[in-house]
């Protein structure tokens, strides 16, 4: 259980958060004078209040602007579903690729910090399917190929080239067919092994709560080209929400506990509800648990904001 509260405040804007990765915060927010958005790097490790804020803690990129980005101008909190990168742009700069799901089709696009001025809009067509690279929910790189699941759970690939086409192909076909609410996520537990979780969620539109109900684990069968549900996460634990999905091994982690899914309230295309729908849930007896201690659940609830994972990269 994760019972253990670090007295550490960081230095971060007001700004709709969209995304955690390699120890970065992401945030997107309206330019005023420039009018339009704005997507942030920020290391909140590099700016702790009550020490020196070092160089390079916060990179800005180019705005975003694909076509009808306009009408969104007073939409900002809707403007970015979800980002990640591949890479630590400052550690790893070469392989550092910054991706954000954007609009109400939740499209997709890139950028290379640093080496690119504006960002690539990946063609939502793919043959042999109507639906194509839109409503995506995660995006994940993988051996050095890059993958995005829909919300049909189509894995698609897709190439990081200047073209906007990208090479975009359907690798797994839609196989589900549930009338309910599920968000997707990818993660990578180890060497070429990709993993799709799905969390099923329901409203309660009386109460205003969001409540997740259960879990689905699904292995990535590559001869195949076809999704095997799992029954054990064997040594791992997931940690899953608005940060980029993350596979750990508890043995590396003394607080955290194996075979279970650590998940925060993160954003969906549904509703404003929350913060509240987060804990932990165990994949063998399938139950439910919290992983806030009370100290934490009060500073989540004053602060109003979706909670987010962040996996630094030394031990706090």
């Amino acid at each position: 259980m994760v019972n253990r509260f670090l007295d550490l405040q960081v230095r971060v804007p007001n700004k709709r958060l969209c995304g955690s990765s390699k120890d970065w915060l992401i945030f997107v927010d309206k330019n005023v004078a420039d009018k339009n958005f704005g997507v942030t790097l920020i290391n909140p490790f590099f700016r702790v209040r009550g020490s020196r804020e070092k160089e390079n803690s916060i990179i800005r990129l180019p705005p975003l602007t694909p076509p009808g980005w306009e009408k969104w101008l007073r939409r900002c909190e809707d403007y970015v579903y979800k980002a990640t990168m591949s890479g630590d742009p400052i550690q790893d700069p070469n392989n550092c690729i910054v991706f954000v799901i954007y609009l109400e089709q939740t499209l997709l696009a890139f950028i290379k910090p640093g080496k690119d001025t504006t960002w690539t809009y990946v063609d939502a067509s793919v043959d042999n399917t109507d639906r194509g690279c839109r409503l995506v929910e995660e995006v994940t790189c993988l051996e050095g190929k890059y993958y995005a699941v829909n919300h049909w759970s189509e894995l698609i690939s897709f190439d990081v080239t200047a073209e906007s086409y990208s090479n975009v192909k359907l690798v797994v076909p839609a196989g589900f067919k549930e009338n309910c609410i599920i968000k997707r996520y990818l993660v990578e537990t180890k060497e070429r092994e990709l993993r799709m979780v799905q969390k099923y969620i329901e409203f309660d539109d009386e109460k205003h709560i969001r409540v997740t109900n259960k879990f689905r684990v699904f292995k990535l069968n590559f001869n195949l080209c076809k999704w095997i549900e799992e029954t054990t996460l064997g040594e791992f634990a997931l940690f899953l929400g608005d940060n980029t999905s993350v596979a750990v091994k508890p043995s590396k982690f003394s607080r955290c506990r194996p075979n279970q899914i650590y998940f925060n309230h993160d954003s969906d295309l549904f509703s404003r509800y929350g913060p509240h729908d987060y804990g932990v849930y165990n994949i063998k007896d399938k139950s439910f648990s919290q992983p806030y201690t009370k100290q934490a659940k009060n500073l989540v609830k004053k602060s109003n904001r979706l909670p987010i994972w962040v996996v630094p990269s030394f031990r706090l």
